[in-house]
């Protein structure tokens, strides 16, 4: 006869949850890509990093973060922290099905299991995966679909996922008992567990290939969470030519001209950095948007974007940073924005006296506090709609984000659910995690090339070698910015007229050719304070970017071998 007579070791459980998870994943994303349905392992992951201290969370990006800087990741980090995020929360989920099916493995194991049957394999699907589904679903924000198909498609997974396992642990206990006629000694044979065990893998491998390709081949991720006829995460044409067209324009008046290797004035909105809470995508924006405004204001709206597009509007050229960014870092873009200023809103919604803030919240469930004092002194604090003259792409916040002056990232939501007036001032999602509670930007500068292929002479015949970055100081103008060459005395370099107040400063310097290693570091200057007569000099203590961002003088190392004369430009001095 046939039965489950042979107790199998834990460590099977976790070779087979190791195998058929990955499985698992693949319908899950295949549900993602075809039915706009939650891709669960990311949407846990999501709810996990929004559960942890804020103090762990941090450490885990800070440590991320280094990981892909010394990889070499560093000049597109946003999008290679989001790989990353999405890989270690697929190896999340992958874990905890190892753990758990080692776990059933190991309580059958408890219960002398004896019978070949589904039900348990469902049992333990189904308390793997309630747990889960409780605390993922809620916050699918990704996903369009109806709650209940949320759950039924997340349940049938988890159940088929657990029948799997248990069908595994049947196979590998199958034994036939036979009884020796001359010793009387029991004898049980077993199916050959290696080969099983590598026919389990193969079937799993292209389970989970085939699974992945048909996911891609389907459709992608981002086009659930577009409404219609919204942006999308890529760049129109139309778009692109205004891009082109301010850069052409703001070149055409001033003047200096940037050093080879310099960054773009203006960023490409497909290049604009993206730093959000999401590593599952991007949230789902239903078509029939409204923004409500309510709370502690005499006129309760629910504006459509339309409605908010028709108001008065203001536009600038505006560079935005994450307070995560290092000196340096890439996680800096400069572009125009559009959009009506607050104090506009103000006016029509009449706040109560008793209103002190505003609590905004994103569709991603981001939240931020904003002192309505603050929005009353300051006319350029905006609901921003436009990036470069056509609507927000989605990745960049569609329909609707703020705009706050010398301000990081951190105070400013994407994706805007709702506005609400509130009597006061709270912590924001940020802030909570001990971040810092204003983020005033840091005055920076940075060096983005120094151009050892384009060197040039002047008509003396010396050889000049063209040195070039940015200086930032939010709404602050830069006055000056001075290079120091080999630890020698800080010398003036040549500044660009930014594009507005609040964008980087581009400048240049030409230094006279020496042969050998050399260092170069940058400062800065921005304007006197108000009641100063002095230039402020950057912070130059090197300061990581927890709680206020980082600061520190940028340096730059190169090497100038001996000069061929065909290599250099003749200029006129």
């Amino acid at each position: 006869m046939q039965a489950i007579n042979q107790k199998i070791s834990p460590l099977w459980g976790a070779v087979i949850g190791a195998l058929v998870s990955p499985v698992l994943i693949a319908l899950f994303f295949i549900g993602e890509r075809f039915a706009n349905l939650p891709f669960l392992p990311l949407n846990f992951f999501d709810w996990m990093i929004r559960s942890l201290p804020g103090e762990l969370i941090t450490f885990g990006i800070d440590t991320m973060v280094e990981l892909i800087i010394a990889v070499g990741g560093g000049d597109d980090l946003d999008a290679a922290a989001k790989l990353a995020e999405r890989a270690m929360g697929i190896g999340l989920f992958w874990g905890l099905g190892v753990v758990t099916a080692t776990i059933f493995f190991w309580a059958l194991n408890q219960i002398d299991w004896d019978d070949v049957s589904y039900i348990p394999g469902g049992i333990y699907g189904l308390a793997f995966g309630i747990p889960l589904m409780a605390l993922a679903i809620p916050i699918s924000i990704t996903s369009p679909a109806p709650l209940w198909l949320k759950i039924v498609w997340a349940g049938l997974l988890f159940l088929g996922y657990g029948v799997a396992v248990g069908w595994a642990y049947n196979l590998l206990g199958i034994g036939t008992t036979t009884v020796e006629a001359n010793t009387g000694n029991v004898k049980t044979d077993g199916i050959d567990r290696r080969e099983f065990i590598v026919r389990v893998g193969g079937a799993s491998a292209t389970l989970t290939v085939v699974g992945v390709g048909l996911g891609n081949l389907l459709g992608s991720a981002n086009s659930s969470t577009t409404v219609a006829d919204a942006p999308t995460t890529d760049l129109a044409p139309e778009a692109e030519a205004t891009a082109e067209a301010v850069t052409e324009v703001a070149d055409a008046d001033a003047g200096l001209v940037p050093a080879p290797g310099t960054r773009p004035e203006i960023t490409p909105v497909r290049d604009h950095y993206r730093i959000d809470i999401l590593s599952s995508g991007l949230p789902s924006i239903p078509a029939d948007y409204t923004l409500p405004i309510t709370g502690l204001v005499a006129n309760e709206v629910a504006w459509s974007l339309d409605e908010i597009m028709e108001m008065p509007s203001q536009s600038e050229i505006i560079t935005m940073s994450c307070i995560s960014n290092r000196i340096a870092g890439s996680l800096i873009s400069t572009v125009k924005w559009t959009g009506v200023s607050f104090q506009e809103i103000l006016d029509r919604v009449e706040p109560s006296e008793d209103a002190m803030a505003i609590k905004i919240i994103g569709y991603d469930n981001f939240d931020e506090f904003l002192e309505l004092d603050m929005i009353r002194n300051d006319e350029r604090i905006m609901l921003a709609y436009h990036f470069d003259d056509e609507p927000l792409p989605l990745r960049n916040g569609f329909p609707l984000r703020i705009h706050i002056p010398d301000r990081y990232g951190m105070k400013q939501p994407k994706w805007i659910r709702s506005i609400e007036f509130v009597d006061a001032w709270e912590p924001g999602y940020w802030v909570r995690r001990s971040w810092s509670r204003d983020a005033i930007v840091n005055a920076v500068s940075v060096i983005d090339t120094v151009a050892t292929e384009d060197t040039f002479q002047d008509d003396n015949g010396v050889t000049y070698v063209p040195i070039g970055g940015m200086a930032w100081a939010g709404d602050r103008p830069i006055v000056s910015v001075e290079v120091s060459i080999d630890g020698g005395e800080w010398q003036a370099c040549e500044l660009r007229e930014a594009l507005s107040e609040r964008a980087w400063t581009i400048w240049r310097y030409d230094w006279a050719f020496e042969e050998g290693d050399h260092t170069v570091q940058i400062r800065a200057f921005e304007a006197a304070p108000e009641g100063q007569s002095d230039p402020l000099l950057q912070p130059t203590e090197t300061r990581g970017v927890r709680p206020d961002g980082a600061t520190g003088i940028h340096d730059m190392e190169f090497s100038l071998a001996a000069m061929e004369t065909d290599n250099t430009t003749e200029i006129e001095s």
